[in-house]
């Protein structure tokens, strides 16, 4: 029982460490070298697409998509969809797709002459899956080297570090004051009174 106890403690916090690295917001440094935009027909991977954008037809299965593509430092590739999060999940209330495009085709340059870009995204870049993260905003910074403290991911951790914090020490709490005292009563009648007889009482005749 030991292992099966173990397996699902592990697979849990894999699990909520996955749900927190997609759904969190990170930086990267990266010069734009690109923007375009292409027919999308969400299938298996719908999950990893937002819905469409605000105010457009809801039930729309396929949808233009704006993608921006990037080169980072060391050479390598990265391209991000950039569209509207709106009023769903992630809660980033994302709702200037076009202006974010209209920003990141301003900000294109080349190897010769580099313009250094942070941008803020979320999720993950998958080719298998045909995956892409979503940016969120891009703000130009003074080279490939400059620093981004995500300070929003950081507060999100310390709350909820905070809160289950403090529900574990409720729960602990709880557990040493009502369940804890319960199974010990259960205990102490099953051994006086001989078993499950003592838990439920003798039958009468």
């Amino acid at each position: 029982m030991a292992y099966v106890k173990w397996t699902f403690i592990i697979v849990f916090w894999l699990l909520v460490a996955a749900f927190l690295h997609y759904t969190l917001p990170q930086h990267d440094i990266a010069r734009i070298t690109d923007t375009y935009e292409r027919r999308i027909d969400p299938g298996q991977n719908r999950w990893f697409w937002a819905q469409p954008d605000v105010g457009s037809e809801g039930t729309v299965v396929n949808r233009d998509v704006f993608f921006i593509q990037t080169r980072r430092a060391d050479g390598d590739v990265m391209v991000y969809r950039n569209e509207d999060t709106g009023w769903g999940w992630p809660p980033y209330f994302k709702f200037d797709t076009s202006n974010l495009q209209a920003e990141a085709a301003d900000l294109r340059s080349t190897a010769a002459e580099p313009v250094w870009v942070a941008i803020r995204h979320y999720g993950w870049r998958a080719e298998l899956f045909t995956i892409f993260p979503n940016a969120l905003s891009i703000h130009r910074v003074e080279g490939p080297d400059a620093r981004v403290i995500p300070w929003t991911a950081i507060v999100i951790l310390i709350v909820l570090a905070a809160v289950g914090w403090a529900l574990w020490v409720r729960w602990r709490r709880f557990h040493r004051n009502r369940i804890a005292p319960a199974f010990d009563s259960m205990g102490r009648r099953m051994d006086s009174g001989g078993g499950l007889r003592g838990l439920f009482g003798r039958r009468r005749p």
